[in-house]
């Protein structure tokens, strides 16, 4: 197989309408259905639905509380919006950062999987996220481990990562595969 990954010159949602055009071509030439994504304020995910109309979307959204006690930073209107045209949404703790970030943020000492997730970020913001949101995603059922998912990431706001990846259970995340990197920023 050759395949050409797409390289865009800096992070961020500048990059978003042409990562979605590349998601859309990669998922019709792998015949892949799943596609998962972030989304903070539920925009990135309107904007997928728009483009990605025949695939099954999951949005991934941060927990409550993330930024601000007691807060969604996932917009009701849009969270309304999203789930009338079918998205499933996910609200889920992050699995490279839930209670570790606790004990990071009260012990001051970091714990396993914020390590891991430091690690990813090797090759950029986008890439961990992206293996985030596929445990996050296989652990509440919403996908299957013997299924590719193209999975995307962000830096910030939008998206500038697409990802083939075999999902796995956050539990068994070394089985977890990056099949192939489908565009991601060059700096970060």
């Amino acid at each position: 197989m050759k395949y050409q990954t797409v390289y865009f010159k800096k992070p961020g949602p500048q990059n978003t309408d042409e990562t979605l055009e590349i998601v859309r071509e990669w998922a019709d030439m792998l015949s892949i259905k799943t596609i998962i994504l972030p989304t903070t304020s539920g925009e990135t995910a309107i904007k997928a639905l728009d483009q990605l109309q025949f695939h099954n979307l999951i949005a991934v959204s941060h927990v409550q509380g993330f930024s601000n006690e007691n807060e969604n930073e996932l917009l009701l209107e849009n969270r309304k919006k999203i789930e009338a045209r079918g998205c499933k949404i996910l609200t889920a703790q992050h699995a490279l950062g839930g209670v570790g970030r606790a004990v990071r943020n009260k012990l001051k000492t970091y714990q396993v999987d914020e390590i891991m997730a430091y690690t990813l970020r090797i090759m950029g913001q986008g890439i961990k996220v992206a293996v985030e949101i596929a445990l996050m995603a296989t652990d509440a059922g919403l996908v299957r481990t013997d299924e590719d998912a193209i999975v995307l990431g962000g830096s910030g706001k939008g998206i500038d990562t697409a990802v083939v990846i075999k999902p796995a259970n956050a539990h068994r995340f070394f089985d977890l595969k990056i099949r192939g990197i489908l565009c991601k920023p060059w700096e970060f």
